[in-house]
């Protein structure tokens, strides 16, 4: 229970601190290279994150960094548990942002970062919801962001990989930039299987090789997520 309480102290209790860096992040000119200004904004998020996991004694091993290409990128990874985002941020040295229900924008100081991040806010109660989640995606990817999409689309809180769907292979060949596919293991014996009390795990993170663009282009969408869906497996079968 020590733990429990110790990392959503530290979870919501660091933010404050970080206001005056905030304010400095926004003073950032928008015109900056996309790649810069991410770098200065990812300090606060890595430490945020760093912070969370040290809390919960968690290690992480992480592999494949190499396949990392410059500029930006469409990043998927399987989806085992809440804190995914807080193990991938830690570990990737790539800054990215991710898809959040639109009801986090209420929550002061995360909003802020969040949108600093170049998150994309999905609203449930609207139909069009996922559209416009589609086309905000790829615009972030035009303007030389990176995002992370979990093509699963639900935690699978670490029963086994579920079909991805088909929205990443969409965004990745309308914006034109590469995919790189991550298996993700051991974030759900954090939490998800302890009846949501914290315990340490141990998380492995392997980054795969990317998909080219020319690959993407000559794939279908179901050939896309097929053989995304077939690597992350293979990798986690593997761990």
């Amino acid at each position: 229970m020590f733990k429990t309480i110790r990392t959503f102290s530290y979870l919501f209790g660091y933010l404050p601190f970080t206001v005056r860096r905030l304010l400095k992040v926004k003073k950032l000119s928008r015109e900056l290279d996309p790649e810069v200004r991410a770098l200065y904004v990812d300090e606060v998020p890595r430490i945020w994150a760093a912070g969370i996991l040290k809390r919960t004694g968690s290690t992480i091993s992480i592999t494949g960094t190499e396949h990392l290409p410059v500029g930006p990128v469409l990043l998927i990874s399987n989806h085992e548990g809440n804190f995914d985002i807080p193990v991938l941020i830690n570990s990737i040295p790539k800054p990215f942002g991710f898809i959040s229900k639109v009801e986090v924008k209420k929550l002061p100081i995360i909003n802020d970062w969040m949108d600093e991040m170049n998150c994309v806010f999905i609203d449930r109660s609207d139909r069009r919801g996922a559209m416009n989640v589609l086309k905000d995606s790829i615009q972030k990817l035009r303007d030389g962001h990176t995002i992370i999409i979990f093509p699963e689309g639900t935690r699978s809180k670490g029963a086994g990989i579920q079909e991805f769907k088909s929205g990443f292979a969409k965004i990745a060949q309308d914006a034109g930039v590469p995919v790189v596919p991550i298996a993700l293991h051991g974030t759900s014996a954090i939490m998800e299987k302890n009846n949501n009390k914290i315990r340490p795990a141990h998380i492995q993170v392997k980054i795969l090789p990317p998909i080219e663009v020319e690959a993407i282009r000559a794939m279908t969408r179901k050939q896309l997520v097929d053989h995304a869906e077939m690597q992350v497996r293979q990798a986690i079968e593997l761990m």
